[in-house]
């Protein structure tokens, strides 16, 4: 069944399968973050520092929605993988069709419903006014189309299932230099300023989704086109549901965490908000790698899961853990180098701004260790296929976030608001390591 365009994760030296697999994901997703990036340095300088805070300024509620597809997506994308390493073709095509159901109505939901309630949410959130116009500008196109979103994400999910990480790499590499291309000309020659940074976004995510599906269908040769395969399946699609909907959920609810991080950030005033903005935006090009590591381990689980070798997924966790020590130490020299440099990058001379990001790059750089072992213990437990149990670890981001931010508001700090996501983090990360020690016991005794 296996093709030179799949891999299958079951065989060979774990860190090596694992290695391989997520280095497409960690260079994708530093493109990615690159045009991200790039977005920022553009507004910031073509446009405004006030047009940057308004970017910034939909950072928690982009998490929140965007989160969830990020995370149905994925989840999509386990019982495909395991049913891959199982060999199992026939439920391969059921799981694939019925998914595409589920994509359909999720974009139908949040495309209708956030394209009304963006301006009443970022009020709820407190936005400074002098932000909140160009935040709804941002924002509210790319509610409205996304299902773009999720056609990125669903096709990108369903080729790593097969273990294909490196197509998707491609072509996201091609949207990073289309969407900078885009904003150069979208804002630096038309003048379109932060409604210019939306279409950009939205036009090279569709592209990447649109050659992520072509290179499914023709190249993979593991997905048919067939009239037997597409009815309407409940048990194919209550498994995706059981798996996709809690993962989504799990982003949201550590998103409600990062929307009350929001407010605390808001509460300081327009400043703080700037300034944690651009260290934020250069905090997620550092971490985002991790993250990638982390869909890894869930399609490496996954696999392995399928093909009944536990050992296996013993072994990737301890390499996945020592990768991400490795890659942490690295983060850790690097920011506290370049912290004022890659600020000014962003924000341009303002010696004051430039310092508050730093000061905020700085302290999360040392907990990035936390982040990095939640990403693998999370992943492995979704790759298991207990998804709903690892909403309990976005629970815990969510009280953590809750109780800094409050911390924050009632110190009028800054420095608390640094901590709010480390805090976070090692709740969650408690969490994880319990329930995936206690879920793999469980599943030695059944075999």
């Amino acid at each position: 069944m296996n093709n030179s365009n799949t891999t299958d994760l079951t065989t060979g030296k774990p860190i090596t399968r694992i290695l391989s697999f997520s280095m497409p994901l960690v260079l994708g997703t530093l493109f990615q973050q690159l045009y991200s990036f790039v977005d920022s340095i553009i507004v910031g300088r073509f446009v405004s520092s006030d047009a940057l805070g308004s970017v910034g300024a939909t950072y928690s509620l982009n998490f929140l929605i965007i989160g969830f597809v990020q995370g149905f997506c994925v989840g999509l994308g386990i019982p495909i993988a395991q049913r891959f390493g199982a060999h199992d073709h026939p439920n391969i095509q059921r799981y694939f069709y019925n998914a595409i159901y589920l994509c359909i109505a999720i974009s139908l939901i949040f495309g209708v419903g956030m394209s009304f309630a963006t301006r009443w949410t970022l009020t709820i959130m407190q936005t400074p006014p002098s932000l909140i116009e160009g935040a709804i500008t941002f924002i509210q196109p790319q509610f409205a189309f996304i299902w773009v979103t999720v056609l990125y994400n669903f096709s990108a999910s369903v080729l790593r299932s097969f273990g294909d990480s490196t197509h998707p790499f491609y072509f996201l590499v091609l949207a990073s230099f289309l969407n900078i291309a885009l904003d150069l000309w979208l804002i630096g020659l038309w003048h379109m300023g932060i409604t210019g940074a939306a279409i950009a976004t939205i036009v090279a995510q569709l592209v990447s989704g649109l050659l992520n599906l072509l290179w499914l269908a023709k190249k993979t040769h593991m997905v048919e086109f067939k009239r037997q395969w597409f009815s309407f399946s409940p048990s194919h699609t209550k498994r995706l549901a059981y798996i996709a909907l809690p993962m989504g959920l799990e982003y949201s609810v550590s998103a409600i965490g990062a929307v009350i991080m929001q407010m605390a950030i808001n509460s300081l005033g327009t400043v703080a908000v700037i300034s944690q903005t651009a260290g934020e935006k250069i905090r997620q090009m550092f971490t985002l790698p991790m993250e990638s590591i982390g869909m890894g381990m869930a399609t490496y689980v996954g696999q392995n899961y399928g093909a009944q070798k536990l050992r296996r997924i013993h072994q990737g966790i301890r390499s996945g853990l020592l990768t991400q020590l490795c890659y942490c130490l690295f983060c850790l020299i690097t920011i506290g180098l370049f912290a004022n440099s890659l600020s000014e990058l962003v924000i341009g001379h303002q010696p004051h701004l430039v310092e508050l990001s730093s000061q905020y790059l700085r302290i999360m750089s040392t907990t990035f260790i936390l982040h990095g072992s939640l990403m693998i213990y999370r992943n492995t437990l979704q790759g298991l296929g207990f998804s709903m149990q690892a909403i309990f670890s976005g629970v815990g981001e969510l009280v953590g976030r809750g109780i800094t931010s409050l911390i924050a508001i009632a110190m009028v700090s800054y420095t608390v608001v640094c901590l709010i996501n480390p805090v976070a983090w090692a709740l969650a990360l408690a969490y994880c390591i319990f329930m995936v020690n206690r879920k793999l016991t469980m599943i030695e005794k059944s075999f």
